[in-house]
């Protein structure tokens, strides 16, 4: 992912996300589709001073798809390996067999969880009183149950490290991690911890994910493999 906006982002320091300057616009030049064609310039959106904010990801043109917002600064989307995707499909199958009635999965939305910060999980499950009209563009935190994050090569530190720590604050109780070791899923849950307002870990499962909460889960992770 690369991002821009905002220059104190805490975790863009010796990441491998590069972070655009804000004080002029930027122009990003494309790969030209054949030998000899010129190479195509976009000239991408001029930060305010203090960072983007939520509500911008909905009035700014010709965005990527997937463009999320974090700590005031847009973070572009890198495209995904397989793996991200297989892992993606097979909880995008299997949770809403098993979820309750109460719950929806959703995949490819954001959650606005303060003014500069409107995340996509890779998975969420929400409460289904919240989706009043299919022209909903956003989830609340406080409808959002679960976050899922499947883990890229790009996004390690985000995945790992900002993103669970926006969760938490937000109040969303239930977070997976999920890994790729050596092509196989590996799901690191958490949960919120009401005192300390901290994600706290509750169990690795690499071949089976079998939880109670938030509802009754039983996963065959080995299905990835026949996807």
């Amino acid at each position: 992912m690369a991002t821009l906006g905002d220059e104190n982002d805490p975790t863009a320091e010796g990441s491998e996300m590069g972070v655009l300057s804000a004080t002029e616009p930027q122009a990003q030049p494309a790969s030209p589709a054949e030998p000899g064609e010129p190479a195509l310039n976009r000239t991408w959106p001029l930060p305010p001073p203090e960072g983007f904010t939520a509500d911008d990801l909905d009035r700014i043109p010709d965005l990527p798809p997937h463009t999320e917002l974090i700590d005031g600064s847009l973070v572009f989307v890198s495209p995904q390996a397989l793996f991200h995707m297989l892992v993606i499909d097979l909880l995008r199958f299997q949770l809403p067999q098993q979820a309750p009635e109460s719950m929806r999965v959703r995949r490819e939305m954001s959650v606005v969880l303060g003014p500069r910060q409107r995340p996509e999980p890779d998975i969420m499950v929400v409460d289904a009183a919240a989706e009043d009209g299919v022209d909903l563009k956003s989830y609340a935190a406080e409808h959002v149950i679960l976050a899922v994050e499947v883990v890229s090569p790009d996004s390690q530190e985000r995945d790992r490290e900002r993103k669970p720590q926006l969760y938490a604050k937000a109040g969303i109780r239930h977070f997976w991690r999920i890994e790729n070791d050596d092509h196989r899923p590996v799901v690191y849950v958490y949960e919120l911890d009401p005192a300390t307002g901290a994600y706290v870990a509750t169990g690795i499962h690499r071949d089976h994910l079998k939880l109670s909460v938030p509802f009754d889960i039983d996963i065959d992770l080995g299905d990835i493999k026949r996807m």
